[in-house]
């Protein structure tokens, strides 16, 4: 009887009609012919109440199920999947209220559905997370009616279920689809011209209209008695190590997501294309002390490692101690590599006191500082502006945006390699330069 009470609700129909009963009831004081009408209309509807409740109580003949992925793509579009069945012989009118995680603070996702009778159906929708961790899923409530929508029937489905949000793989690959299509440059991808090749030989083969005489083989040729030439192919296994930030400084949001989560899904997408291109690809978490270190490796599942190491990350945004990760990097990172270095500057004077640590790692490696553009304060440099207090806010914007631009050359000045991106353009501009360095053999 109990779980008959908790299950039965009523629809604002039936308050409505009883309202309606009790005006007719109460006009029946002056005129006496209502109040026989208004009996008959409430024993009907009582009645209809009865048969509605008996219909959908009588049995349990209808089952709901969620279909959650594995994981979440952290910062992607993400389905779930709800399967209905319904077992009545007539049509129902179905509202699911499904209990999603609270990470999403969405208190009002109710949707409204209609099944046929002895039928099933499904659907989806999406959930966009924000933040890497654990979430969980709560209940499935179902309220089920006829097609009067007198009486609701609540099925609750014990389908609780935890799913955990990683770097955005979804958009990982993606990047990867593109840089394998080649038609990378109709997506914002540039198309880098070669110069020169890379020292790596391959092989001793004949020459032919077109080889470059420069790698002609004097020796062979005087063996062979015929022109041979030296094949060389891309360097490959190049150490590259993604260096993260964590510190207060990648604290910052752009479109709900931190800077750190843009570096850390950048790093992911970044490290699929490398492994993919042979280089052996590790990396590096510091804030006020160096919080994760993988050394850099080639193998095929290296990349779950990376992607398990970067789902991993916390941080309670504390300075960051560039003297400690310089300190480190030369005692762990012994071999010439490319450092793929993200953080963030706000002025100027920020850079300067970090200068000479990242000085002291370009001696060493090849150095690539990735930090962001503050697009909030582009578009208020942007905005046409009236009042005199505007007309300071765009003054101190513009001026924000030109200290970027001195970063820039500043760091070119002592011969560091930059990319001043977007937050959203991250993945696409950091994979860019990778492409650009592999092409000019800088590294």
């Amino acid at each position: 009887m109990r779980q008959f009470i908790s299950s039965l609700y009523f629809s604002r129909r039936v308050y409505t009609v009883l309202y309606s009963l009790s005006g007719l009831f109460l006009l029946s004081f002056w005129f006496k012919s209502l109040y026989v009408i208004s009996t008959g209309l409430l024993i009907i509807f009582i009645g209809l109440l009865v048969i509605d409740t008996f219909r959908l109580f009588k049995a349990k003949k209808f089952s709901a199920d969620r279909i959650l992925p594995e994981k979440f793509s952290n910062s992607d579009a993400n389905s779930v999947e709800l399967h209905f069945g319904n077992k009545y012989n007539f049509p129902i009118h179905l509202e699911v209220i499904d209990e999603i995680p609270e990470q999403f603070q969405k208190r009002d996702f109710l949707k409204i559905l209609s099944l046929t009778g002895n039928s099933k159906r499904a659907y989806n929708y999406t959930l966009t997370p924000v933040k890497r961790g654990e979430y969980k899923f709560g209940y499935l409530n179902c309220y089920v009616s006829t097609r009067s929508k007198l009486v609701k029937r609540r099925y609750r489905f014990e389908n609780e279920g935890i799913v955990k949000v990683y770097p955005s793989f979804i958009q990982m690959r993606a990047l990867d689809f593109l840089s394998i299509d080649q038609k990378m440059s109709q997506y914002g991808m540039k198309k880098i011209r070669r110069i020169g090749h890379t020292m790596e030989f391959e092989q001793i083969k004949n020459y032919v209209t077109g080889d470059d005489i420069r790698t002609i083989n004097w020796k062979a040729t005087a063996k062979h008695n015929s022109l041979m030439v030296n094949q060389y192919q891309d360097e490959k296994s190049q150490p590259i190590y993604n260096i993260v930030d964590v510190g207060r400084v990648m604290k910052m949001p752009f479109e709900g997501l931190s800077l750190l989560d843009y570096s850390i899904n950048a790093t992911l997408a970044f490290s699929n294309i490398a492994l993919k291109k042979k280089d052996k690809v590790g990396m590096l978490t510091f804030a006020d002390k160096i919080e994760n270190f993988v050394p850099a490796n080639s193998k095929k599942t290296h990349l779950n490692t990376l992607m398990e190491t970067l789902y991993g990350i916390n941080t309670n945004f504390l300075v960051s101690d560039f003297n400690r990760l310089y300190a480190h990097s030369k005692r762990k990172i012994t071999q010439r590599s490319l450092l793929m270095l993200y953080t963030n500057f706000e002025h100027i004077t920020s850079l300067k006191r970090q200068l000479p640590y990242l000085r002291a790692l370009a001696k060493s490696h090849l150095l690539v500082v990735i930090f962001f553009e503050n697009t909030e304060l582009e578009e208020l440099a942007s905005k046409s502006t009236t009042r005199l207090t505007e007309i300071y806010e765009k003054t101190i914007a513009q001026e924000f945006i030109y200290n970027k631009q001195l970063m820039v050359k500043e760091l070119e000045k002592n011969g560091i390699q930059t990319v001043l991106t977007k937050p959203k353009d991250l993945s696409v501009n950091t994979i860019n330069k990778y492409l650009e360095i592999k092409a000019k053999g800088l590294l």
